[in-house]
């Protein structure tokens, strides 16, 4: 330890021992007697909680200064070598800096609520028998004749100026150091040690500032708004501002709260949401610079006399808002005036609202942005009402979860919607608290555009599915009546089936009408499930009324006025026409809707978001609004949202808006174009798979279930058909999107091709998976009759032996594969089954499984290679078959396939194939599948009417 440190440490160890004889008789002469002295007054007992408080810091600043005389004192006396470490002040700086500020911060809070005065008052026997000694010991530190500005003085003089000790000591220490991290310690000390007597410094003025304000103030004002830890900051009566006309008479800038006082009244603002704008708009009188005040509810102007005082005021009121967000106050208080940060403009706190409107007594946490709520955020009304979720200028914006209390106990109508300016907007899912369930589009509140209401209770289930207008069923919509076990699709108006509508029915009935405000009006046509038709007025339970003609099934017909009496049952007054042998098939299939209902009217609400979003330029933030998301049935926001239309799996594409506006740039050759959309339309985060998702509901809710019924398979067919098209159009739409986004112009289309034949040969084949069980069962429902005679005659062939049939379907001899039908022991050549032709054979059986009719197509093509290849292999040639050849062998190989709904498979690819196809190949090979199916068919019939001759006979 070189000379100057050892007497610098030196004099510091008599520094901490004068300092700590000092507080040993503070203790004693002041503390000791005042805490014997509790009143018993209510204000009293609140300024004693404060002393008792005082009282512990003191006891703690004593406490550490003993520990930093004790090592001191042990190091100095050994003579060891000197370090940071062996100096508490320096090397434990944190811990005596917080000490002290807790003291003088305490101590503060003692002298605005005259806590000194209070305490010379007191009657207690312990503090009179003390005044005399402590008066003595009091003339030792002031001159100060008033007891209670004694007791001040004594209480914090000592200490300041012990920090005042601290910081030569140190400085004398800190010259005597060499460079290194040891004087960079002490001279970062010395620098905190300063602003503590800065900080000191002003906690003491702004408690005297204080205390004069609530001596100044009424006892009213000073009540209500005198609290220990409140600090002024500035009064316009020290520097002029003032408010909005008429609003005030004085302005009070604390610590916390902004403060406008009005003759006998006055309005408090929290600081933590008080914003001060420099820029007001609001036009000031002449000479006049304004602030504008902006708060939760209320925004007013403060107006100084000249642009230094405005300034000033402004820096005030900025950093006492930013110390209050902080939750502490700056070390030291205050800077020079314009240095400083801004408070955040955007805020997270908790507010009551109190004037009208539409928030009033509504309790708002979360984000605010310039006095209005703004980001996420919780609203909650006294009635139980509560919405969370994002808030944009004061209102909901965003996606959010509102809680609505019914007035049945526990019970709540759940809205997680999407909000425009306040109200509900785009797509939404409501969970009303009597078990229906409403997914589906709202506009200004109502429910608006597509969406499906359904009744999950097991009174009265049922299902709707369409087009909503201000918040009833509107337009083209789908109902299913679950008790009834029936489905009506067609056309509403305000709630009420009006207009055209099909009637299908669980046990097969199916009928056109007709409705008036839910009633049925004027006559219609009747399709009964035992392929009898019946055209004309009928009632609600399917009874015939007035006149009509009711077609059987065996072609006889029957037209004429129907009655039905009260225990006499149906009669009918009319012509039974029995001429014709069968019923016409344009009757007994008759088709449905088309007319009444256009595709292209139909699900207008669902293509309509879809095209609004790609008008609106598919913004991010806007695309679960119109193209939907799905988000669990529950009563909470969850923290990761999912998208409606879809059960969400494992994606593995991220499909941004922006990412795939990018990729759609790079895929417009066309098989990079199927690639593109096959993808797209199987993820259910892609706008164009959320469409699809929500077509495939629509469909579903119209055509599977009850919905299955052979009247209705044009109109499914049709649908699917348009699906296709809009589906390539949206994709159109978002390409041209993403081309002018990057300045460029869409290519031209070079083969031709037009929208609809585009859609028929790109988007169909991907789509048709989604729809094919319900499509497919339409065609089987059709196709019925004939493919029952079919699937006869099937059985009829197939008792037939290989060599029989070949005979009997007049297949040449030489073309027979003979060789193919290995014998084993005891077998006749003439008796073996289902082994010629059986590589063709296997391969048409795969028809049945896949949904494409491109696949489709392209099996039936290499089944007619397997036919080919099996016959140049018998007659030792290339051969290719003519058709006289072909059709005796594709008959053949159709028997042994025995394909079960193959009418239904037949149609079904000629109905959707592509255009492209026609006339070709494949074309040709399904016309030659026809002419067996059908040949199949006739020799079935043939059969039949032999054997009515033959009973006959």
């Amino acid at each position: 330890m070189d000379m100057c440190t050892a007497e610098a440490t030196a004099s510091l160890l008599q520094v901490e021992e004068t300092f700590l004889a000092c507080l040993a008789r503070i203790d004693a002469l002041i503390l000791k007697p005042l805490l014997q002295a509790e009143p018993s007054d209510h204000k009293g007992k609140e300024n004693f909680k404060l002393f008792l408080l005082l009282n512990d810091r003191f006891q703690a600043l004593w406490n550490l200064t003993e520990e930093n005389y004790r090592i001191l004192k042990q190091k100095h006396s050994t003579s060891e070598s000197f370090c940071v470490q062996d100096i508490y002040t320096v090397w434990k700086g944190d811990l005596f800096l917080s000490l002290y500020i807790q003291y003088f911060v305490t101590f503060a809070n003692y002298v605005v609520v005259y806590g000194f005065e209070h305490a010379t008052k007191s009657k207690s026997e312990a503090w009179k028998h003390h005044k005399t000694v402590l008066k003595q010991f009091l003339t030792d530190f002031t001159s100060e004749t008033s007891m209670s500005l004694a007791l001040y003085t004594v209480l914090h003089k000592p200490i300041r100026d012990h920090i005042e000790q601290y910081i030569l000591l140190l400085t004398k220490l800190n010259e005597a150091l060499k460079e290194g991290s040891e004087k960079d310690t002490f001279t970062s000390a010395i620098k905190e040690y300063v602003k503590l007597e800065a900080f000191i410094s002003q906690v003491l003025d702004e408690a005297c500032f204080t205390k004069s304000l609530w001596k100044s103030l009424g006892c009213k004002f000073t009540d209500m708004l005198c609290v220990p830890e409140r600090r002024l900051l500035e009064d316009s009566k020290n520097l002029p501002i003032s408010a909005s006309t008429n609003r005030s008479d004085r302005i009070l800038l604390f610590d916390d709260v902004l403060v406008l006082i009005q003759g006998n009244s006055f309005q408090s603002f929290d600081l933590k949401l008080v914003w001060v704008d420099e820029n007001c708009r609001e036009k000031s009188a002449p000479g006049q610079y304004g602030l504008r005040i902006i708060t939760p509810e209320e925004t007013f102007v403060l107006s100084a006399k000249d642009p230094q005082m405005k300034a000033v005021w402004q820096w005030k009121l900025n950093q006492a808002v930013r110390q209050a967000l902080n939750g502490k106050r700056d070390f030291p208080l205050w800077g020079k005036t314009g240095e400083g940060t801004e408070p955040p403009s955007c805020r997270f706190f908790t507010y009551v609202f109190r004037l009208e409107g539409k928030f009033k007594s509504a309790s708002y946490e979360g984000e605010w942005q310039w006095g209005k709520p703004h980001g996420k955020g919780t609203l909650k009304w006294r009635d139980g009402r509560n919405h969370v979720g994002d808030f944009k200028d004061g209102l909901e914006h965003g996606f959010g979860i509102c809680l609505v209390p019914r007035r049945s106990e526990d019970q709540y109508d759940c809205y997680k919607c999407h909000w425009y300016e306040g109200k509900m907007r785009g797509y939404g899912i409501c969970e009303y608290g009597n078990d229906m369930v409403y997914k589906g589009y709202f506009k200004d509140n109502m429910r608006q555009g597509f969406g499906i209401l359904e009744n999950l209770s097991a009174d009265h289930p049922f299902k709707y599915t369409g087009q909503w207008e201000n918040d009833k069923k509107n337009g083209y919509g789908v109902w299913e009546d679950k008790d009834r076990g029936e489905r009506y699709i067609g056309t509403w108006l305000d709630d009420h089936k009006h207009g055209q509508g099909i009637v299908v029915t669980q046990s097969g009935v199916c009928y056109q009408r007709t409705f008036h405000a839910d009633k049925m009006v004027g006559s219609g046509i009747l399709l009964l499930e035992d392929d009898s038709v019946y055209e004309g007025n009928f009632t609600e339970d399917l009874t015939f009324v007035g006149k009509g003609k009711l077609s059987f099934a065996n072609g006889f017909i029957l037209e004429g006025t129907f009655t039905n009496k009260l225990g006499q049952g149906l009669q009918t007054h009319g012509i039974l026409n029995t001429s014709n042998e069968q019923l016409d098939d344009r009757i007994t299939k008759a088709q449905l809707g088309l007319e009444e209902f256009p595709v292209e009217k139909r699900w207008k609400g669902i293509y309509d978001q879809f095209l609004e979003f790609i008008h609106s330029g598919c913004k991010e933030e806007t695309e679960e609004s119109f193209v939907g998301f799905h988000i669990q049935t529950s009563k909470e926001l969850r923290k990761s949202q999912e998208y409606l239309f879809c059960q969400r799996g494992p994606e593995d594409v991220s499909w941004k808006i922006e990412d795939i506006l990018e990729e759609l740039v790079q895929h417009q050759g066309l098989e990079s174009v199927q690639s593109y959309l096959e993808k797209a339309l199987k993820s259910s985060l892609h706008p164009l798979g959320k469409l699809l998702k929500a077509l495939t509901i629509a469909f579903q809710a119209t055509y599977s279930g009850i919905g299955a019924n052979r009247h209705l398979l044009t109109m499914a067919q049709e649908e699917v058909k348009y699906y296709a098209k809009k589906i390539w159009e949206f994709y159109q739409g978002l390409l041209h999107l993403a081309l002018e986004q990057k300045g460029q112009l869409p290519a031209k289309c070079v083969d031709g091709d037009t929208s609809d034949q585009k859609a028929c040969s790109v988007v169909l084949p991907l789509i048709l998976p989604c729809f094919y069980p319900e499509l497919f069962m339409l065609y089987m429902l059709y196709h019925e009759r004939e493919d029952d005679l079919y699937c006869q005659g099937i059985v009829d062939l197939s008792l037939f032996p290989d060599i029989k049939l070949l005979e009997f379907l007049d297949v040449q001899k030489h073309l027979w594969p003979l060789k193919d039908l290995t014998l084993t022991t005891n077998q006749r050549r003439s008796l073996i089954k289902d082994k010629c032709f059986l590589s063709a054979t296997e391969c048409l059986q795969k028809l049945i499984t896949t949904v494409d009719p491109r696949e489709k197509l392209v099996i039936l093509q290499k089944t007619y290679e397997e036919i080919e290849s099996t016959v140049s292999r018998v007659v030792e040639k290339d051969y290719k078959l003519p058709m006289d050849d072909l059709l005796p062998l594709l008959m053949y190989v159709v028997s042994r396939a025995k394909i079960q709904h193959l009418g239904a498979e037949i149609h079904l690819i000629r109905d959707l194939m592509d255009p492209n196809n026609q006339g070709g190949l494949y074309d040709f090979l399904l016309t030659a599948l026809e002419s067996c199916y059908e040949h199949i068919q006739r020799m079935r019939l043939h059969q039949r009417e032999n054997c009515h001759v033959a009973h006959s006979s």
